[in-house]
């Protein structure tokens, strides 16, 4: 069996992944009333909440920050490759894995 301190800590961390995906509805959620409303410090809230939020969640579920990092640097290159219609069109793709490539230097 495993000693209690265990147990309370795994029930603890189901708890926090619940609240996690709950605050990502939330985040999403406040991110389309703020392209609603078209107020720019309300979308960089909502989207640097849901950013966070992601992130921790990634942690939580047994990634540390920098493996998931590698992933969408990954995701990224494999959809410029694939010249998906974002980096087609405006090449946003492109511009922001030079932007996280750069940030690493």
């Amino acid at each position: 069996m495993y000693p209690i301190e265990q147990d309370t800590g795994i029930a603890k961390n189901i708890r926090v992944i619940e609240w996690l995906k709950a605050d990502l509805l939330t985040s999403l959620s406040a991110l389309f009333k703020s392209m609603l409303r078209g107020s720019e410090e309300h979308l960089q809230d909502a989207l640097a909440s849901l950013i966070i939020t992601c992130y921790v969640l990634g942690r939580r579920l047994g990634l540390s920050f920098s493996r998931l990092e590698l992933k969408i640097e990954s995701k990224l290159r494999q959809s410029i490759e694939e010249d998906h219609e974002l980096e087609r069109w405006y090449s946003d793709l492109t511009a922001l894995l030079t932007y996280l490539l750069e940030k690493k230097r």
